[in-house]
């Protein structure tokens, strides 16, 4: 997509947004749901980067939107969950670096699928030509300096390039000097999935229709501390490695297993779980055309969960070589994507929580 492209669909869904935020604010009806609507009722007028802010503050629950007396066949037609993604989605777009990747990623499963192919192909490539002559685990497939020289700029440089696309974000959104407050606020939403709770704590309506349900709550939290834990598992391990001169594989009952294993289950299970649930979902209430995307996203974030298991279940057995080569395959793949997949979405929501919290002060 060029960037022409990018900012002509960034106009039109930003100046449909603004017609509908305009309209909300006159209501008022929904001014409980969550944090958009007390963030909306504290102005008169919409900048661009106002409708930027309010979009990624939108956890897309629709509740609203079943609430709403203005949706079609009315003739003010409001869609505020469908229009809000189409503008978050933009923007994740347009906040990309370098730009064109994100709208390949984020709106195509393919682009996903052939990125985790080409990973696995570099994967089993490392595997044999860098194949140690001696090692324990899955060090006799893969040695540690391989997988630090594999992995390590893997995970290093899409961070580079979420933080270029968050220092521009910042400066649209008018973001000001950041407190300790401020953050403590946007992480305990962000903890508690406050804004999936609905007006009274009763849930959303993504899967439902009209009927409130917190199972899309849970299955974030599910995600969510999963991704963590495993994230975890593998920083305590190079804790381990790195200062305690303690090196893999690691028992059972070391630090990182007993956070990967409940990592990887839950992550597994939640992810599946938030796929079950978005195929129940009305297409229309969120941005239609980055569907297939996102599932492939899901997929993928279940996928590192899963075969982090398998692997570990594979100790001792042949399937341990490729077993390693597809986890490891999944997770540079993962990881490659984070700037242009629908991950980049907890860093921006994680954001516009902190803008909200100074603006509420």
């Amino acid at each position: 997509m060029s960037l022409d492209t990018i900012n002509l669909a960034t106009l039109n869904s930003t100046e449909e947004a603004r017609r509908q935020i305009e309209i909300c604010n006159a209501c008022r009806y929904c001014e409980g749901y969550c944090a958009v609507f007390p963030a909306i009722t504290k102005q008169r007028a919409f900048a661009d980067g106002d409708i930027t802010q309010l979009a990624n503050l939108c956890h897309n629950c629709r509740g609203c939107y079943y609430a709403c007396q203005y949706t079609a066949p009315h003739e003010f037609d409001l869609n505020l969950p469908g229009i809000l993604a189409e503008v978050r989605q933009d923007s994740w777009d347009r906040y990309a670096w370098p730009q064109g990747l994100a709208g390949a990623f984020q709106r195509s499963g393919t682009s996903i699928a052939l990125a985790l192919v080409v990973g696995l192909a570099l994967l089993f490539t490392a595997l044999v030509s860098l194949r140690p002559a001696s090692g324990d685990g899955f060090y006799a497939y893969l040695s540690h300096a391989g997988m630090v020289a594999i992995f390590a700029p893997t995970f290093l440089l899409p961070f580079v390039a979420i933080g270029i696309g968050l220092h521009s974000y910042w400066r649209d959104v008018g973001g000001a000097r950041i407190t300790f407050a401020h953050l403590r606020d946007a992480f305990a939403s962000a903890a508690s999935m406050r804004n999936l709770g609905g007006g009274q704590g009763q849930g959303c309506n993504f899967e439902d229709g009209d009927r409130y349900s917190n199972k899309r709550r849970l299955a974030h939290q599910l995600v969510m501390y999963g991704f963590l834990l495993c994230f975890a598992s593998t920083s305590s391990g190079t804790v381990l490695h790195y200062v305690f001169g303690l090196e893999a594989p690691y028992g059972f009952f070391s630090l990182p297993k007993l956070l990967g294993v409940p990592g990887g289950i839950t992550l597994t299970i939640g992810s599946g779980w938030l796929i079950a649930l978005k195929l129940q979902s009305d297409r229309a209430l969120g941005a239609a055309n980055a569907w297939g995307g996102e599932v492939a996203f899901v997929l993928l974030l279940g996928l590192t969960g899963f075969t982090g298991l398998i692997l570990y279940a594979a100790t001792g057995s042949m399937l341990v070589g490729p077993m390693l080569a597809i986890h490891l395959g999944t997770v540079l793949t993962f990881f490659l994507t984070t700037p242009y997949s629908k991950m980049v979405h907890g860093f921006y929501r994680l954001a516009a929580l902190i803008r909200d919290a100074q603006q509420r002060t």
